[in-house]
């Protein structure tokens, strides 16, 4: 289930069928394999991230086997800035999920934010083969999005530890793909500062105390708006569709929909919805 937020910031549930089946199905799968899995045609993604990186074991159905996630830190604003903890990273996880699923897994996919130079994108897919990987599919992170949650007329709004990505869809092709940076970490140095505390701390009072959090945060999810104001131009009678952790907080996006006067859908677990779009690119 999502929630379509109003202009006026009123939340009004709304079925979403398949993506909310399977966000809720990934949601489960965190950790914890099925009793049974079909091994024949495992797809892989990793989804590097700014905070943590995410690994989704997706079988031949779409459906999640395994997800697990470690603490990164290895990228800033999208790009790779610590090679060999991003590579120690992914290698990890890749051999928890083998060991987990009594598989080598040998292909994967990987993302990047929109808009970066080709060379930093293609760090991603070094990262990947270096922790092990044969191949690794490259797909920007707005379009892994869509494909889990299969938008066709609307606005995806992936907003990551350090960017936000938008993409315009109209009749589900891909009109327009923009970046900016700004995201979770910009909004835990805002917290950090206004408490005194560190960015780390400040990203553990954002998710366990999102009440208290939610009114020193407000200027900064206005300026993300701003971000995505500027980004849609052309765009404006087509709702908003938020992925990605940065604004896993309660209120955020009634936020959104306040400042840009338009409808805004939020969802559980929204921090799972770029990582299985990831693996649903995979070849």
């Amino acid at each position: 289930m999502a929630h379509r937020i109003r202009p006026g910031g009123a939340v009004m549930p709304v079925l979403t069928g398949k993506s909310a089946e399977l966000l809720e199905l990934a949601a489960r799968r965190v950790g914890e394999p099925p009793a049974e899995i079909d091994t024949a045609s495992l797809r892989v993604g990793v989804d590097l991230g700014t905070a943590s990186c995410v690994l989704v074991v997706l079988d031949g159905q779409d459906r999640p086997v395994w997800i697990d996630s470690y603490p990164s830190g290895a990228l800033r604003d999208g790009v790779v800035v610590d090679f060999a903890r991003a590579t120690n990273t992914v290698r990890m996880l890749k051999q928890r999920a083998e060991e987990t699923l009594g598989i080598s897994l040998t292909t994967t996919a990987t993302a990047y934010p929109p808009c970066i130079p080709v060379k930093d994108a293609r760090a991603c897919t070094y990262v990947c083969e270096a922790a092990g990987f044969d191949d690794a599919v490259l797909v920007d992170e707005v379009s892994a999005a869509q494909r889990t949650l299969e938008v066709v007329d609307g606005v995806v709004v992936d907003v990551g530890g350090g960017s936000t990505g938008v993409g315009v869809f109209r009749g589900g092709r891909l009109e327009a793909l923009d970046d900016r940076a700004g995201g979770g970490h910009h909004l835990d140095l805002m917290l950090a500062g206004a408490l005194g505390i560190s960015a780390e701390q400040a990203e553990v009072y954002k998710r366990e105390r999102q009440a208290e959090a939610l009114p020193i945060l407000v200027p900064g999810l206005q300026r993300i708006a701003e971000s995505v104001r500027r980004m849609t131009v052309g765009a404006d009678d087509l709702p908003l569709h938020l992925a990605g952790g940065a604004l896993m907080i309660a209120g955020a996006g009634g936020v959104l929909a306040k400042y840009l006067e338009r409808p805004v859908m939020t969802y559980p677990h929204a921090l799972l919805i770029t990582p299985l779009g990831i693996a649903r690119s995979a070849a």
